[in-house]
């Protein structure tokens, strides 16, 4: 009875002490639970959060328009490309005036200020424009019997003003936030502010395939005019959204509150406009009873002035550019737009005339959809495993081996590139050269009955999404002999962008932690022209070679611009690396 008693209090200190270890391992997982759950709170409303919602809607905005507005051009002008083509040339031009003064802008400028600013005119610009639109598309044969169909002409010169402007605003934005904001944020965090880039590129890699496919889808099963007020209600809401959510990230990282002057620039301007002012005083001199003339004069003389500091903004600007310790790697960069071998307009009509159907374009867009973002995943693990200047290097030679698959789908079988249609046309009625070409397309998918076909036939076989033309209704004919150089072509455009957009983010982010905050605004300004102006050159190049037969000097050409780009990378990183040494 003795043990028994004795063992009774024994058992009781057990069972409390494994209730008691029972409430311990409760509270430490409701611990661990509530630390979860308070992180993933505190993250939500951190600002890296609010920053990417913020840039995710503002890029879906973004492609939704750029794709809309091309559609809405081509429907508006029929069968004809030229409202696009000018469209195009308009973007193209005024960043590439404008880019500098939009960056100094930003610079001379709160942060706050800037993207409130640029995310307003923007949306509004956006917004107004498809107001404008829905009109047009609702009232066209009324409008075009006004003043002879010339309020036609002037509702298509609004609505590319409109969309340039929108344009301009939004290259802002994306200087302001993505150039200049991220750094602040990250706290200059090179590791962070990697991440930041990385998971940025990737958004807009998403957001690039599937914002065009759901507007598109939109305007497809409804009409134009829903798809315009599809666009204006988004534009309007995103437009609160983004504003609540910059505001707020302005609120909690008090860096970004703090922006050093730009002593150097304000130097420079105070020392020209006192130049300016003592040649004023100098030849002022004269008879001062002449009010009326000397007020026009000044006039003019300040719009001058005015202009001539614009001018002065912009060489300032390209100097900045071309100072900094990253401009090889810059316009390395820039050297990149000048092709042909991206999932455009052009290389998918191009797979159009080699028998490539719209739906397996449109595979292909996302398989290479895939492929960037494993771009964006591998410059994260190189830069942590190399360092950032060697991620540059290791990914433009992936970049151009990849695509020497495309160089080497130019001569291989079922190529349609003839040496001999370099040749001009001297005699327009010489049945044998057009005999010879006829026979040298024999490889080459036809468009319509008879050679030489444009890379874009008319409107009415295209389907335009995601910026990119499918065709429908594929006209029966000869197929192409061989299919291994399209073949070869697209396993080069789509593996390359492995190389490319790794690249891409390795050159962004030397832009970011080399250019000195008082100058940020302004060299990306004059990156963003630079780019622009690469592109430009290669839609010159088509319209200089428009055949199918002449894309595969397209293709040559283009790889040589991308392997002068990346060798502009290595005299960079030569230089970078050799001080490095001398340094240490």
């Amino acid at each position: 009875m003795s043990h028994r008693a004795e063992a009774s209090p024994c058992g009781g200190v057990v069972m409390e002490f494994e209730l008691e270890n029972d409430r311990g391992r409760r509270d430490r997982r409701d611990k661990k639970a509530k630390n979860i759950s308070g992180s993933a709170l505190i993250y939500l409303k951190g600002p890296k959060f609010l920053i990417y919602v913020s840039g995710a809607l503002s890029m879906w905005g973004d492609r939704m328009w750029h794709f809309a507005i091309s559609v809405f051009l081509i429907e508006l002008y029929g069968r004809n490309l030229l409202l696009t083509a000018v469209f195009g040339l308009v973007l193209a031009g005024s960043v590439l005036l404008l880019g500098a003064l939009i960056g100094d802008w930003v610079d001379r400028n709160p942060r706050n200020k800037v993207a409130h600013a640029s995310l307003f005119i923007q949306n509004i610009s956006v917004t107004v424009c498809s107001i404008v639109l829905m009109l047009v598309f609702s009232y066209k044969n009324w409008i075009e019997q006004i003043w002879d169909g010339w309020l036609t002409v002037v509702c298509y010169t609004v609505v590319i003003i409109l969309a340039d402007v929108a344009n301009l605003a939004s290259t802002a934005l994306t200087i302001a936030i993505q150039r200049d904001w991220i750094v602040v944020i990250t706290g200059y965090n090179r590791g962070h502010l990697a991440g930041m880039n990385a998971t940025m590129r990737r958004i807009d890699q998403v957001t690039n395939i599937l914002a065009p496919l759901a507007v598109g889808q939109v305007m497809t099963l409804a009409s134009n005019v829903v798809g315009c007020g599809f666009i204006l209600g988004w534009n309007l809401v995103s437009l609160i959204v983004e504003f609540f959510f910059l505001s707020r990230v302005y609120r909690i990282v008090p860096a970004l509150s703090v922006k050093p002057p730009a002593e150097e620039v304000e130097m420079a301007y105070l020392q020209r406009g006192e130049r300016r002012r003592a040649q004023a005083q100098e030849n002022g001199s004269g008879p001062t009873y002449l009010t009326e003339e000397l007020s026009l004069k000044h006039h003019r003389e300040l719009g001058f002035r005015r202009l001539q500091r614009l001018v002065s903004t912009c060489k300032d600007g390209w100097r900045a550019y071309y100072r900094q310790p990253v401009f090889l790697a810059g316009m390395g960069l820039a050297f990149l737009y000048t092709t042909v071998l991206g999932f455009d307009c052009i290389t998918t009509g191009y797979a159009y005339t080699q028998g490539i159907s719209g739906s397996l374009l449109s595979i292909l867009m996302g398989v290479s959809a895939i492929t960037g973002l494993m771009g964006t995943v591998l410059f994260t693990r190189l830069r942590k495993t190399f360092g950032l200047v060697n991620t540059g290097i290791i990914s433009s030679c992936l970049h151009l081996a990849c695509l020497l698959l495309c160089v080497s789908s130019v001569f291989a079988p079922g190529s349609p590139m003839d040496m001999s249609l370099l040749r001009p046309f001297i005699d327009s009625n010489s049945s044998e050269l057009g005999g010879m070409a006829g026979q040298s397309q024999k490889h080459t998918y036809p468009l319509r009955s008879g050679a030489n076909q444009p890379l874009l036939p008319d409107r009415s076989s295209i389907h335009w999404t995601n910026n990119t033309v499918l065709f429908d209704n594929v006209p029966t004919g000869t197929q192409p002999d061989s299919y291994i150089s399209i073949i070869l072509l697209f396993l080069g455009v789509i593996t390359a962008r492995i190389g490319l957009w790794s690249f891409d983010l390795t050159v962004t982010q030397l832009l970011q932690e080399n250019i000195s905050e008082s100058e940020r605004g302004v060299v990306n300004g004059v990156q963003s022209s630079m780019n622009y102006l690469m592109d430009l050159l290669h839609f010159i190049m088509v319209i200089s070679a428009p055949q199918p037969e002449h894309f595969g000097y397209l293709v040559i050409i283009s790889v040589l611009f991308i392997a002068t780009g990346h060798t502009m990378y290595f005299m960079y990183a030569h230089k970078t690396k050799r001080k490095h040494s001398l340094d240490t």
